[in-house]
């Protein structure tokens, strides 16, 4: 199953597989590995290899000097490729530079993972008995009390008010697809592990079994005393339209599916500042989507929502061109949404779908399928549109720490679509010239998401508190 197959997007003659961009298997996720060279120290060494790499096929990422002498320089360098074979052509490509040693090929990625990514600590460490009758018996008895008689204190004598559920039933992990909640744990570790480094939430990875939307309703709902907030990731459409908004009417703390709510808000952070950085106003563009499956419905209805005016859309089944008319698109062929469209965006899974010769000169193509996108961004340049991004560039990261941090500080009762515009607004604002999103690894861009979906919250009526003045001039993480 693909991972477009995964999310209710069965095949269709409509979406095309460029010739010689069939995907395999192995090309549907990249392999990384760390490789330790040492070559000599004069100009040019470095470029060589970088070149010979890419030559081979392979990307090349950080590099890292190890050991610098006066002969020699040994670094260590990432590595991603297609599959492995690609892999081995780019050894054998540095093995043959003159005067450079292939000293270690590393698999860094499987080294980070083991054991897992996550770790639970105390805050307070237990080290006397006085300090174990605080924490615990019997001191404890007195706080258990204090929430019995009111629970809506709970979020402040207990973890509950800082802490996400982030589940999968694993049917749609990544470009995977359906390979189960256990495989799609590395995923879920890695986005707690992101909401504990960027905004100090405590995230909890949660696996269940894939099931009838009603059965993982109830299994959520019935847990959902633990968390303060619970974020849904890789559910497979159709079920994700289901079980995201039933969920929420059964509990009162706030849930959101990343794949369409996280995906769609930074999607229309970016296309705001691509419009921008071309001279245009969005609301002024025609909107293309192709692919209508989880991420892209989600991406086409936020987009009218904020620009007020019909979508273009295209997918593979009658009920996600259904979802489409519904919420106010137009569905039409590929070819026309590509005819029509200034901005395009596509959310396939499908390698190679876009060809070159269908870029019309001055579009906006965001081709945002993760590993490989629908069409490379310098292809889409090359043949004359005025922007090209691709996955790597529109990432989930911008949004949903900030998105949690702002409903958790003013205990949201629900997300509202208000609350992902403010998210995508901020993320726009904190963005430099030049780019088209900001650095995900500043924790104060996700602050200042956090700010301004707290002030959403407010403003919409759905948040039970309101952080003091202070909070939304902060640019530190707090913990309110």
């Amino acid at each position: 199953m693909t991972a477009e197959q995964a999310r209710g997007e069965s095949a269709h003659p409509a979406f095309p597989t460029e010739a010689g961009q069939a995907s395999s298997p192995l090309s549907r996720y990249r392999i990384v590995r760390t490789v330790r060279v040492r070559n000599e120290n004069r100009p040019g060494v470095l470029g060589e290899v970088a070149t010979a790499i890419g030559r081979a096929g392979g990307n090349l990422g950080d590099i890292r000097t190890v050991e610098r002498g006066s002969r020699n320089v040994v670094r260590d360098m990432d590595v991603s490729t297609s599959d492995l074979e690609m892999l081995e052509q780019v050894l054998a490509a540095i093995r043959e530079i003159p005067e450079t040693h292939l000293l270690d090929v590393r698999d860094e990625v499987l080294r980070v993972h083991l054991g897992g990514k996550l770790q639970i600590s105390p805050r307070y460490p237990v080290r006397s008995v006085a300090d174990l009758r605080h924490v615990y018996t019997p001191g404890v008895a007195e706080v258990c009390r204090l929430i019995e008689g009111d629970p809506s204190i709970a979020d402040r004598y207990t973890g509950i008010g800082n802490s996400v559920a982030v589940v999968t039933d694993g049917t749609a992990i990544l470009g995977l697809g359906n390979i189960g909640p256990v495989a799609g744990m590395p995923v879920i570790e890695g986005k707690c592990a992101l909401m504990a480094q960027m905004v100090g939430i405590d995230a909890y990875p949660l696996l269940i079994e894939p099931g009838p939307p009603a059965a993982i309703v109830d299994a959520l709902a019935r847990i959902s005393l633990t968390f303060g907030a619970i974020q849904l990731e890789d559910f497979a459409a159709p079920h994700c339209f289901e079980i995201t908004p039933a969920l929420q009417e059964r509990v009162a703390i706030p849930v959101m599916h990343d794949d369409q709510h996280g995906t769609a808000t930074v999607v229309l952070a970016a296309v705001l500042r691509a419009a921008a950085m071309t001279g245009h106003r969005l609301e002024d563009l025609t909107a293309g989507v192709v692919g209508l499956g989880a991420a892209g419905s989600a991406i086409a209805q936020l987009l009218m929502h904020h620009q007020g005016k019909p979508v273009l859309g295209t997918g593979r089944t009658a009920d996600s061109l259904q979802r489409l008319r519904a919420a106010g698109g137009r569905a039409v062929e590929l070819d026309e949404l590509l005819a029509l469209s200034d901005v395009v965006i596509a959310a396939t899974a499908q390698p190679g779908l876009l060809r070159p010769d269908q870029i019309r000169p001055g579009q906006i193509i965001f081709a945002i399928s993760n590993p490989i996108p629908e069409i490379e961004p310098d292809r889409a340049m090359a043949a004359g549109a005025a922007l090209a991004v691709d996955g790597a560039v529109v990432n989930n990261l911008l949004g949903f720490p900030g998105l949690y941090r702002g409903a958790l500080d003013t205990r949201a009762r629900r997300f509202t679509t208000e609350m992902y515009v403010a998210a995508a607004l901020a993320i726009a604002a904190q963005t430099k010239d030049g780019e088209v999103v900001p650095d995900s690894l500043d924790p104060g861009v996700h602050m200042a998401v956090a700010r301004a979906v707290a002030r959403a919250a407010i403003d919409t009526g759905v948040a039970r508190t309101e952080p003091s003045p202070d909070y939304f001039e902060a640019t530190s993480l707090r913990r309110v």
